[in-house]
Parts: structure tokens; sequence; C-alpha cells
């Protein structure tokens, strides 16, 4: 990589901030290992695995109402909330995207409710709501999300500049019956560096070209204390399309706060455009980073990875970083469905969410069939570099 990566145009450390370390690269050699089997790969969905919420909303990229520590917060016996980003039904699956909003949802069980948007009308300043976090405070009121404005509010044609923002509110009602509210101003999280990343509205639009600077995942570290937040970004001063990377802002501050930008901890320049929801885990004392990636998104020139989850381990959150299994893919979708599901979220007991997509064994000629809903739950095994699907 070009020193450019490295260098910012102005001084971005914190004085309490842990000094970077050079950027872990995912390379075609990684990927071009890749060797599928059962324990890397999903079981297929059928149409008994899921149910749609309602029938006039698709709902997709979800996250936990979390605590600290990551784990989701348990409020009336078990009853956990969740957000995702939803929109009114459309027969174009990938109309979505431009009207996204969050969406609060309460889990009971197996059973879940829709609580209606998150926000109220005007609050975020994007023409769209895209992906994020959400953590509960210790008083189990104070809430904090860090999300994606994409574009901006009032837009008449909507663009693909992506924003960091956070914001706070407070947790209400009972179950069945949660809200939150009292929001304060959203306020932007960090401002991109152009010495590291990429402008997000740099690319064409189209699916699987848009350039990231999304995707904003709270993390904080039991070791040292400190907060950190990462994201989906694309790398700058790449000659290539392909130019996928994660970012990181880091807080020393007791209370996460005070952000401050950082050159991205991983790069996938010339091999994939989009390391979406990356997001970090800690497990038997390493720390575990995770992404999702799809096949199209791949460098044609290849080699092309399947859609599915991937990762890498360190001993320390600032570097080390290598590829989990020796390539990176933890696991993908079935062959005979290699779109089914996307968007997998890790969870502190290694359970995985993620949604329903392309589901289903289909003919090539046969139209897309959404699903638009909640995946079954998976599982991992993590030991050391090693990660499968537990059986």
């Amino acid at each position: 990589m070009a020193d450019p990566h490295y260098a910012p145009t102005e001084d971005t450390s914190h004085a309490d901030a842990p000094p970077a370390e050079r950027m872990a690269e995912w390379t075609a050699e990684h990927v071009g290992n890749i060797v599928i089997d059962a324990e890397h790969t999903a079981p297929p969905i059928g149409e008994r695995d899921f149910a749609r919420i309602a029938s006039d909303l698709d709902v997709w990229d979800a996250w936990p109402v979390q605590d600290i520590s990551g784990r989701p917060v348990e409020l009336d016996e078990g009853v956990t909330l969740w957000m995702a980003l939803s929109a009114p039904h459309r027969e174009d699956p990938d109309e979505r995207h431009g009207i996204a909003r969050i969406h609060l949802f309460q889990l009971d069980g197996d059973r879940w409710t829709h609580l209606g948007p998150v926000f109220p009308d005007g609050l975020t300043p994007g023409s769209r709501e895209w992906c994020g976090c959400a953590v509960l405070a210790p008083d189990r009121r104070t809430l904090t999300i860090y999300f994606t404005a994409s574009g901006f509010r009032g837009e008449e044609t909507l663009s693909f500049t992506q924003r960091l923002f956070v914001v706070r509110g407070t947790l209400h009602g009972r179950k069945g019956a949660y809200s939150f509210d009292d929001w304060g101003v959203p306020e932007e999280l960090v401002s991109r560096d152009p010495a590291w990343y990429m402008a997000s509205d740099a690319g064409t639009g189209s699916v699987g070209t848009i350039k990231a600077f999304r995707d904003p995942a709270y993390f904080h570290d039991p070791r040292s204390g400190r907060h950190y937040v990462f994201f989906a970004a694309s790398l700058a001063g790449s000659v290539s399309a392909f130019n996928g990377a994660i970012g990181v802002a880091v807080s020393a501050s007791a209370e996460p706060g005070d952000w401050a930008l950082r050159p991205p901890i991983l790069g996938a320049d010339t091999l994939n455009n989009e390391l979406e929801r990356p997001h970090v885990v800690m497990h038997g004392g390493l720390y575990y980073l995770f992404w999702s990636t799809q096949s199209h998104v791949f460098n044609p020139e290849g080699p092309i990875g399947p859609t599915g989850l991937y990762g890498m381990v360190s001993d320390r959150l600032e570097g080390g970083w290598v590829p989990l299994n020796g390539t990176g893919l933890v696991f993908a979708n079935p062959a005979e469905a290699p779109a089914q599901a996307y968007s997998w979220l890790v969870l502190p007991d290694l359970s995985v969410i993620s949604f329903v997509d392309n589901w289903g064994q289909r003919a090539d000629a046969a139209p897309r069939r959404f699903g638009a809903s909640f995946a079954p739950r998976l599982r991992l095994r993590l030991n050391g570099a090693d990660a499968a699907l537990e059986a």
C-alpha cells in the first residue's frame, strides 16, 4: 500500500490512543485457498425456517439493543429489543435501500413484534438511515445509537454520501410497547480523512459499486478500557475499483466520546469492494474481527469468494490480524442457494444473526425471492485462528 494510507493530512491522533500499526491485508492468495466443506457452509433455509414480520414491511440488517459488552440487554422476563433497517415492501427489493429507516422490534422467546420507527420524522440528517448499533447504559434507560446517515435530508435526487452519526435518547414503556424519545441532536462521529478514506460518493451508485463510510459498530475493550467504533470504508489512493476496507475511530475517554479517526485496520485492495458490517468480538482472550461480503463485489479477475461471513483474529486490536482458517472465510451460504442470507452479526455468545435474502433453490431464470425477515440463528466454534459452524 502507498504511504498516503497511513499519513493523515492533519494530526488526528489522540494523546491516549494506542499507536496505529500497519494495515492488515486480505489478499487474493487468501481467497484463492478457500475450500468449502460442511463445517463452513450454512444450512439451507426453507419455507418453514422463517416468517415475515409483516407482509407490507421488508426487514434486513439487524442489531440488538446491547450493553457495553455487546450482549443483548434483557428487559422484562427475557425480552430483548432489536433494531433493523426496514422499508415498505417493494416488488424490486433493491429499492429498499433508497427508503430505509431504522425500526424497533421486540423479541420474546421466538416471537418478533414490530414496534415502529426508532427516530421521529426529521431527526436524522440523511435522506435515509443505514446500518449502525445501539448501546443501552447501565441505568437501562439511556440509549446511544451509532448510525449511518446516507444522503442529505431534503435532497431531490438520492446521493450516496455516507456519514457516521451518534445520538442519545431515553427508553420508555413496557413489554410490547417500548419506545425511545427525548432525543438529543445527532452529532457527526468523525469526519473522513481523504488521506486514508475514499469519498463515499465516489462510486457509481449502482448495487455493488457503492463506496463506503458506513455501518458503525461499537466495541469496548475490557483490557484497555478504550472505546472503539469500527466501520466499512474504501481505501484512498487505490488504483482499483475494488478497494474495500475496515476503518476505526478510537476514544480513550472514560466514557465514549471525543472520537479520533484512525487509519484503516484492514484493506482488500484489488480484491473486494465491500467489507460490510465489520464488528469485533472477544473470545478466549483473542479479538475476532468479522465482516460480511458478497460474491458479486469481488474483483471479477479473481479469485472470487462466496457470499458469506469472513474474519480475522489477533491478540491485540491495533494490528497483528491474520485470516481465520488461513483464508478469512468463516462460512458461506450453501451452493444451491448462494444468496440465501446476508449481513451476519456475531454476538458475544457466538450466536450469529442475519436476514433472509434470496432464499431457496431455484432455476437461474427464476425471479428473485426476497425473504425480508430475520434468518434462523447459527452458532460458531472458535479456537484460535480456526473457525467453523457448530453442528
